[in-house]
Order: structure tokens, then sequence, then C-alpha cells
């Protein structure tokens, strides 16, 4: 006998790090999760998702890797999420995953290197803030969840903005020295 999953969720950067991760917590009997490594295999799961499902109910954005072209294209995200948008029905979830670092750039300072992962990160988390009267509109809600990408009860975070009926804004997660003066 043929189950149909209850949610569908997309985690993009999901074959790797803290999106793997994700993924694995948020699959279950009722969660079909699909995974996506770049933002062009994600646009194209979402065209299949659309296809074979009908629907998207969960979107998660984690980008810990960013690749060469995420680092260049800093409006990846806002594409992928106005096509998602379509498919998600009311009481859909987007949840954008950042660090520290990029949420707070550049009002804090960010280790030596980081700074293009950094503004890259933020630019996509500003273009999706941007997006809030659409995601309104369609009953989607949108949580940034930025934290220690090496605190162990990251992902967990990560998947209870996903579940929770009514999620917070921004969730932190990890210690509170990122609101220190740099």
């Amino acid at each position: 006998m043929h189950h149909e999953p209850a949610r569908i969720a997309l985690v993009t950067g999901g074959s790797t790090g803290i999106g793997a991760d994700v993924a694995n917590r948020l699959a279950d009997a009722d969660t079909h999760v699909v995974r996506a490594g770049t933002s062009v295999e994600s646009a194209a799961m979402i065209d299949t998702i659309g296809a074979r499902f009908g629907r998207l109910d969960t979107l998660v954005f984690t980008s810990g890797e960013l690749s060469a072209a995420m680092r260049v294209d800093r409006d990846a995200q806002r594409r992928i999420a106005l096509r998602a948008l379509p498919l998600m029905p009311a009481g859909g979830r987007i949840v954008f995953v950042t660090s520290h670092q990029a949420h707070f750039f550049p009002n804090k300072a960010v280790p030596k290197g980081y700074t293009a992962i950094a503004a890259t990160m933020r630019a996509n988390e500003t273009a999706l803030y941007a997006m809030r009267s659409e995601f309104a509109r369609a009953d989607v809600h949108f949580t940034v969840v930025s934290g220690d990408l090496s605190d162990a009860t990251f992902a967990d975070a990560v998947v209870n903005a996903a579940n929770t009926p009514n999620p917070s804004g921004v969730v932190y997660v990890g210690r509170a020295d990122y609101l220190m003066t740099a």
C-alpha cells in the first residue's frame, strides 16, 4: 500500500554539513525530504516536487558551505523562494539558516577571510526579509535561525523552526558572545 507523506520538505545544501543533519532529522514516516546541493539543483527540485506532489510544505535554506557561484549570486534564495511559493500551502514554512557572523554583518566584525561569505549570506537573508509581505499574503511562515555552526543544538533548532506551528521570526542558537562588541 502506497503511503503519501503528510509533509514535503526541501532542504537546500542538504547533502553535506548542517544541511544533511537537518534533512536527516526532518525525515520520518510522515515527511518526505528532498535534498538539493546547489541553487540550480534546488530550482530543478522545486519543479520535480510540483510535478510529483503538487505542493511543498517546508523549504529550508542551509548554506554552511557556499559554492563560488553562491558567493557571486546574492539573490539565489530569493529566486528559489519565489519559485517555491506557489506550491506552498497556507501554514507552510521557510527557514533560512545562517551564522551569527553573517546575521550581524556588517555591524559586527567577522573572522579574516569570511567577509565575502558573510556579505553574501546577509544579502540573501535581507532579500528574504524583503519578501515577508508576500509570505504573509500566502500565509507562509518565515524564520531565520542564526547560530554558531559548531553548536551541537543548531540542527535541532532548525528542525524545531520547521516544525513549530507559529515559529518566532528569529531564533538564536549558541552562546551570547555574538552580542559582544567587536
